[in-house]
């Protein structure tokens, strides 16, 4: 099995003096990107962290292996839009722009994110309910907690393990500090557990495998890499123009489109609404592997697995 791991303090202490978001990166965009647009340095909220709490939301451990399949459609599945918003499709069963604070839990916000939304549309909106990224970040020992995590094991425990609602297990590792996964909620409702059905996790490798499973299910999400520029976006669809490699990060896919020619996926980010646009971003179909691995899975919503 080979592994790709990219962690966010090794790279960073060869560039510790360089903070992604600064002027010369800005002026560097603004000369060469002619598809997309980077934020003024004061107006990005990730200049009022320090580098090190900024590299350290790139918690993504890259892995090549995986057992999940790849998802198949009949001929007649093929039939796409040219552009394609999950938020237009499915309304409110597409959950709001979160933010992951100083953790690397961005594997743990881009699955919980994705299943949250799954359950919605796959219930028709009566399982309508933010899933706890918290308990992924404290409870699936197979990942690193704040400081980071793999996609596929990150699946593997919703598909075997599940994870309860937001309000049963509200977010509190914003500033890193981890707590011990409980055994009841820690906020109001029920030990729930939402989980995938047996055997139903997939892991897409191709555009068209990739818009047919969103097209028929709901968000996935994916991984890739995230160089300084990346961390300067505003709006448009992103390509790399400049910038050291910072590390990985995992986000939510929830749609594509095409505009002046060029393709491109659309993604939630998990760093608030004042970064990009309101907390979204458009990425270039191929950029930096963002579509090599994308993981979705069938939420079980028959209510036989929910046990505590």
């Amino acid at each position: 099995m080979y592994k790709l791991v990219v962690v966010g303090t090794v790279i960073a202490s060869t560039v510790a003096h360089i903070h992604p978001v600064n002027e010369e990166i800005i002026a560097q965009i603004k000369e060469r990107a002619t598809t997309w647009v980077p934020m003024e340095m004061e107006e990005n909220p990730l200049h009022h962290k320090s580098h090190e709490a900024v590299i350290g939301m790139l918690g993504t451990i890259f892995d090549t292996d995986s057992d999940f399949p790849e998802p198949t459609y009949s001929a007649s599945n093929l039939a796409l839009p040219l552009n394609f918003d999950s938020r237009s499709q499915w309304g409110s069963c597409i959950h709001p722009i979160r933010d992951q604070a100083s953790c690397g839990s961005c594997w743990a916000f881009g699955s919980s994110e994705a299943l949250s939304d799954r359950f919605c549309i796959a219930s028709g909106g009566k399982t309508n309910v933010v899933l706890s990224a918290e308990d992924l970040v404290a409870c699936d020992t197979s990942d690193l907690a704040c400081d980071g995590g793999y996609l596929n094991k990150a699946w593997n425990y919703l598909a075997t393990t599940g994870i309860v609602s937001e309000t049963c297990f509200p977010y509190t590792s914003d500033k890193g500090a981890v707590p011990n996964c409980p055994r009841s909620c820690t906020g109001s409702g029920t030990w729930t557990k939402y989980k995938c059905d047996s055997n139903s996790v997939v892991t897409a490798r191709t555009i068209t495998g990739i818009q047919n499973e969103i097209y028929a299910n709901g968000p996935m999400e994916t991984s890739f890499n995230v160089y300084s520029d990346f961390m300067n976006y505003k709006s448009g669809i992103y390509q790399h123009t400049s910038g050291y490699l910072e590390g990985g990060h995992a986000i939510k896919v929830l749609g594509w489109g095409v505009e002046g020619g060029l393709e491109y996926w659309l993604c939630a980010n998990s760093w608030g609404t004042s970064w990009g646009e309101a907390g979204f971003f458009r990425i270039a179909y191929g950029e930096c592997g963002i579509d090599s691995a994308v993981y979705g899975c069938t939420p079980s919503v028959t209510m036989a697995d929910f046990t505590a």
